[in-house]
Formats: structure tokens, sequence, C-alpha cells
């Protein structure tokens, strides 16, 4: 039996068909879809939205890029067991893409792209917002998207959409390939009929696997833990998509081993957990990094192993130091020259729990003892941060941390992705619970903050959900407090004001660029943007916006909007200028290293200084072979 319906038509109601299932829970894989319409796809994917809106709920966005950071909100939130589509015109609306495209797929967290693309069928060539390639006629605009896509497809005819369909859930489904998945779709071959075969349009249900070790690698990983004497566990986000917390508590329970955690891992164990220490690498805890150090055997769960954890390869410094990492892709699980053990991380945990137990393994109590008092140090520095000897004063970025911790519990969730606040936030956020702490690192993009908290308050609506933003993050993407505001989604967000890229302009100033091009301020004569701040009222620009807001000038205020806000059932903004502008926050200084070249050679005094201290850094740096 067979069933006329045009391209579009047939993809919205196979999408709506399909479903995951992982511990015997099931549910929709493709959650609903974000669309901004054009002549690409309004015929198309647009009136197949039209016929099927009772099978698939849409959302109307703002910006494209914007559109896929809430699909990959909505995604991690849901554990990457559900997402959510997006669909754009051609030209422009698909190449806003990329940079969402590039955060999913280096995150390892799926969203499904439908860009339009230009005719199959070519009756004028160009056509509106066509890219003309003279030696390739088979090129457009949307093939920038192969590179940051896990998959990639051309739907040039209509009986090609069945196994791009299916390729295209294998791979968002596939816990080790998943990313985003583009299924470009030409705009004529979207308004086409053709006669599908009804098996297409069956339920589907995607099993996410969770494969075991391999009993050599296990065996491998037993005896080298056995083995060592400080050994240290580095969570990474892994852990969070394979939703192995209580796995990797029991196992830290079992062997006292303390743990460390990525930005993408925070949260793995809550802050309070006596074998938690905190954030490790270049923004982590002293705690942290000093077992970092010391550690002769790291266990990697999860983890990518990326620069800002490793202080660019200057962290590990033990001569005898190995690495075990259990991963379920195995191209992270052979870094740094690691002992790779292969599966799931919760049944990885739960194998080396049961392994270990057997051998009635545990590290010795001095260094317990000695973790615990370092970490318990560390609480009273955060303390020290958070605290402000003068409620009446405007609040430095740790204080605004202090107030926001004062005032949530484990169920608020907050987002944050780029400037100077990831790294206050590694150091000192006490997270509650595993998805309380959400910080997009992989790309570090600004202006992923808002709509991913819009994305997560669709996958959790009864959760409180709040954006912290920088000025400069805002100013990149205010869009889609829009798209809050029409669709009654009541994120929170704490919009902080320091007059530019702080981050940035600490980071110049350490590596001789002297805060060149980071301050939001007036020309004068000591320079390009050395004046007064511009007048610019962020505040004011997110009220028009149709956000409530509400101002703090002081840490007295910020206590109270903080509370008004967290209650509030409306989309709703805090906005705070903190104490110092021109540094990057008061938190800790940095505890390790992040490699940034420095010019080679220069005649300016901070630029030679900062290359002199560069040259120390380096030399400490090693391969791990």
């Amino acid at each position: 039996m067979t069933i006329r319906l045009t391209v579009a038509q047939a993809l919205v109601r196979f999408l709506a068909a399909q479903h995951t299932e992982r511990d015997g829970t099931r549910q929709r894989l493709i959650g609903a879809t974000w669309g901004i319409f054009g002549h690409g796809n309004v015929a198309g994917i647009g009136q197949a939205l039209v016929e099927y809106a009772d099978v698939m709920p849409y959302h109307q966005g703002r910006n494209e890029q914007a559109m896929v950071h809430a699909a990959v909100g909505y995604a991690r939130q849901s554990n990457r067991l559900s997402t959510h589509a997006v669909t754009t015109s051609i030209g422009p609306g698909a190449t806003n893409l990329v940079t969402g495209a590039a955060l999913a797929t280096i995150n390892h967290l799926p969203v499904l792209l439908l860009p339009g693309d230009v005719f199959a069928t070519r009756p004028a060539d160009p056509v509106l917002q066509q890219l003309e390639v003279p030696y390739a006629g088979d090129v457009s605009v949307n093939d920038s998207l192969r590179p940051v896509s896990r998959y990639f497809d051309r739907v040039t005819r209509p009986e090609a959409l069945i196994p791009a369909a299916l390729q295209a859930m294998r791979v968002l489904t596939d816990p080790v390939e998943t990313g985003a998945v583009t299924l470009a779709l030409p705009q004529d071959v979207q308004a086409e009929a053709y006669d599908w075969p009804e098996e297409f349009f069956a339920e589907r249900t995607w099993v996410v696997r969770r494969p075991g070790a391999d009993p050599t690698e296990l065996a491998e990983a037993v005896q080298a833990i056995r083995a060592a004497e400080r050994p240290l566990i580095v969570a990474g986000g892994g852990v969070h998509h394979s939703r192995a917390e209580a796995a990797l508590a029991e196992f830290a329970e079992t062997t006292g081993i303390p743990v460390a955690a990525t930005q993408a891992g925070k949260g793995s164990l809550p802050y309070d957990h006596p074998q938690d220490v905190g954030g490790i690498g270049h923004t982590g805890t002293a705690t942290a990094d000093e077992l970092a150090r010391t550690a002769d055997l790291v266990i990697g769960v999860g983890t990518r192993w990326t620069d800002f954890t490793t202080a660019s390869n200057t962290l590990f410094a033990a001569a005898d130091v190995r690495f075990l990492n259990l991963n379920i892709a195995p191209y992270d699980g052979h870094k740094l020259a690691g002992l790779p053990l292969v599966a799931d991380a919760r049944s990885g945990l739960t194998e080396l729990t049961d392994g270990l137990r057997l051998h009635g393994h545990r590290v010795a109590d001095e260094y317990r003892a000695a973790y615990g008092a370092a970490k318990a140090a560390w609480e009273r520095r955060v303390d020290g941060a958070y605290a402000a000897a003068d409620p009446d004063a405007r609040p430095t970025q740790p204080q605004v941390l202090g107030a926001l911790d004062a005032v949530v519990d484990e169920t608020d969730v907050i987002i944050n992705a780029a400037g100077s606040m990831p790294g206050d936030l590694h150091k000192l956020w006490r997270a509650r619970s595993y998805d309380q702490y959400h910080l997009e690192y992989g790309y570090s993009c600004m202006g992923y903050e808002i709509p991913a908290a819009i994305g997560v308050r669709l996958a959790a609506p009864d959760r409180p959900v709040w954006a912290l933003v920088g000025d400069g993050t805002y100013l990149m993407m205010p869009t889609e407090i829009v798209t809050a505001v029409q669709e009654g989604v009541a994120i929170k967000v704490l919009l902080v004001q320091n007059h530019g890229y702080a981050s940035i302009g600490g980071l110049s100033e350490s590596v001789g660029g002297e805060r060149f091009g980071t301050a939001y301020r007036f020309p004068s004569d000591d320079g390009p943007y050395t004046g007064a701040p511009l007048p610019v009222d962020l505040a004011a620009n997110a009220e028009s916006l149709g956000m409530r807001v509400l101002r703090a000038r002081t840490v007295r205020d910020l206590r109270a909007a903080l509370a008004e806000a967290r209650a509030a059932d409306t989309p709703t903004c805090v906005y705070v200028e903190t104490e110092t502008a021109d540094t990057v926050s008061g938190a800790p200084e940095a505890q390790a290293w992040w490699d940034v070249p420095v010019a080679e050679t220069a005649t300016r005094p901070s630029a030679v200084k900062a290359r002199e201290l560069y040259e120390r850094h380096v030399s400490t740096r090693r391969r791990h072979l």
C-alpha cells in the first residue's frame, strides 16, 4: 500500500513517528520543529507543518543560529534522547545554521537541520540567493554544513528521502556519532509528490545502547587502578549523557578516589559529596589541580581531554603518570596514550566497581584525609568570594554568583557559555543536582545562553531556568527573548553589565595585548575605546522586547531581585552592573595555565614581559606518550 504525499509532508509525518528507548523508557525523538520561513521552505516544509500540526509542534524563531541553540538546549536537558528539528530557507537562513551546527557536533548533542536548497531541476540558473560555483554545478551554500555535521545528505529525488531519513535517525541516536545532522532539501523537491510505502510511516523505536567493556580491557583497567597510589577521576560530559552519576558515586565511595570535573562534567557528583573536589584544569580549583599534578593514574570518564582540562598539557606533571580512559568513543578512549576502556560510562563504571570490590580495593586513609582537608580549605575561599562586606555596595561578579547561590535549590538550572563567567562558575559554583550546571564550553559560543534556556525550559517546564549572560554575549543574540515572551516560556535572564569583553580584556592584558579593542567605550586622547562607557541601556532593550526587568544596583537589591525573579511565572530579567568594570571578576586566579601564544618579537614592554612568562610555561609542557 502507498500514500501520495509531498516530500516535505512525508518527512514531517516520518519524524513524528520516531522514538528512542533507553533503560526501558521510550520518548519521541523529534519533539518539535523550529522554523523561520522564506521562499526556500515556506511552500514545502512550511505547508507540511500546517498539514500535520496535530502531530508535529512548531516553534517560531527569530534567528536561525538561535533556533539551533534552543534545540541543543532541549537535547541536553533530555539526555540526548529527544531533540528538535530546525527548518530554514535557502541562502542566509541556511548559512546561519553553521555556528549552531558546530556547537552541537563538538558537544556531541543531537539536532536535525532541514535547510532549503536551490532547485534540483534547475529551471532557472541561478535562482535567488544561489551561490554560483564555476567548477561544480552541484554545490550550494549548504555544503558549508558538511564539515560541522555528523551526517549530511542532499535529497535531490523524492525516493532518496527514505534512506536519507533513516540514516539521519541512526546518527542522531548513536551515542558515539551523534551531533548535527543535515538533510538539505531543494525547494522544488520539497513540494514534489510521490507514492510512499506506508511502512515508511510506521512507528520506529531506536534503542540507545549501553555497551559494556571488553573483558581484557576491563581486567587491565582494574589492575591499573589497584596499582595506583594517588589516582584521580576526571568526570566529563559523558557521565551526564549516560546518566552515570549514581554509578560514579558508587565507584568513588567504594574506592575513595577523588572526583574532579570538566566544565561539561561538573555536577556529576553534588558539590558536598566527600569525593567531589571541584573543577579541574585552567578554570579548576586548587584542590583538583594539585591532585592532578601529583596523580599517578588519571581516570577519565566520558571526557575529550580538551586543553582547558589538561592545562595545555602542563597539568599532569608526575613522572610516572598514566591515563585510563573510560569512553564510549574509541577515538577519545585512546587519547593521551591512555589505557582504553571502551564502554558506556554507566556500564563501565559498574563493571569497574564490581571488579575492584572483589579485591576490597580502597585508597589510603591519608590520601582521603589530605584531599578532604584541601577541599574544605577551598570551600572557605568560595565563601570569601561570595561574601559581601557591604550589602549596599555594587557587587563583584563572584558576589553576583553568591547571591544567586543563596536563592536556588537543586531544581534550578543555570546556563552559561562564554566570557569570564564560565571560569568563575567552574571554580565557585556549588552544583546541587546532576543537571543544574549547564555550561556549553565545547564551542564556548556567545549568544547560546538565552535560546538554550528556552530549550531547557521546554524540556523541563516545571523547573526554574537561568540564562547567565554578560553584556557582550547579550548583544550577540537577545532576539529569542521575543520567542520566550510570545510562547510564555518563563526563563530568567541574569544580565551582568561590565562594559565590554571583560574576559578577553583580561586575557589580552596577560598576553601583551593591553586590552586593545575589548572595552565598550568611546574613543579618547589615550587611544581607541579608552574613554567613558557607552550609554547603552541593556535593561531597557530587554524590556522593549517584552521581558519584565528588575534592576539591581547593590548586593542587597540583587538578592531581592533574584528571589523575585525566581518566583515569577513570566520571562524575567535581572540586570546588574558589577563593581569592577576593568577587571575580569575578582574570583580566585587561575590555578593552572592555558596556552595562548604570545608574540615572539615585539617592542612594547607588555608584550616582551608576557613572552618571557609564556616561554617559562611552555617549558613545562609535555606530550603523554
